[in-house]
């Protein structure tokens, strides 16, 4: 499989279960290494970099979704979502700052108090894009992030995929959903591990 993401653009990865969606987007976001190949980003071969710089690559430059939220069940929607500002060694003081304001976009200031299991499927979600979101991340890969929400909230955390798009990043989604794949400015489809087709809509 060979292609090229292109940034400010959101790009759709549809295809079959097991066909390689997420390991091609694990493997683009760093998250694991090819057997074979490169993964080459602003013309920096990230293959032949070490783990350290590899690890501060994706705090400075990704965010990521997935379709279950992963949030931290002992810790606050406003916690979860300044964690990987401490990981990455920023100010808990000023990372709650940037969280209120991040949730506060989302239209979840009402809920910065309250543990995941006090939260919708719809809130969770949300807290986690505010997540993905608080290092100020160029890319986000999003793995199925509305597969778990019914079609109402998947069409609202789409709009917040788009509005972050419009701000200038750029988004890279798997999804099995139509409606959320036509929304994207290129669909890829991938079966078998293989590009099939590579399309603007």
């Amino acid at each position: 499989a060979s292609l090229s993401l292109l940034a400010g653009e959101v790009t759709g990865l549809v295809g079959p279960s097991g066909s390689g969606k997420s390991t091609l987007l694990q493997i683009a976001g760093l998250l694991e290494k090819p057997d074979r190949g490169a993964v080459v980003i602003n013309g920096v071969d990230c293959t032949a970099i070490d783990d350290h710089a590899r690890t501060k690559l994706r705090q400075d430059q990704f965010g990521f979704v997935y379709q279950f939220h992963n949030l931290l069940p002992e810790f606050t929607a406003i916690e979860n979502v300044i964690i990987p500002a401490l990981i990455k060694g920023e100010n808990k003081k000023d990372s709650i700052t940037k969280a209120k304001e991040i949730l506060n976009s989302l239209k979840l200031s009402n809920v910065i108090n309250q543990y995941p299991s006090e939260l919708s499927g719809g809130e969770q979600q949300r807290v986690a894009v505010a997540r993905a979101l608080i290092n100020n991340p160029k890319v986000i890969f999003a793995d199925e992030p509305t597969g778990n929400l019914d079609s109402k909230t998947g069409q609202d955390v789409m709009k917040i995929f788009k509005d972050l798009n419009k701000n200038g990043q750029t988004i890279i989604l798997i999804t099995h959903e139509d409606s959320i794949a036509k929304q994207s400015n290129r669909i890829i489809t991938i079966m078998d591990g293989l590009i099939e087709s590579d399309f603007r809509e």
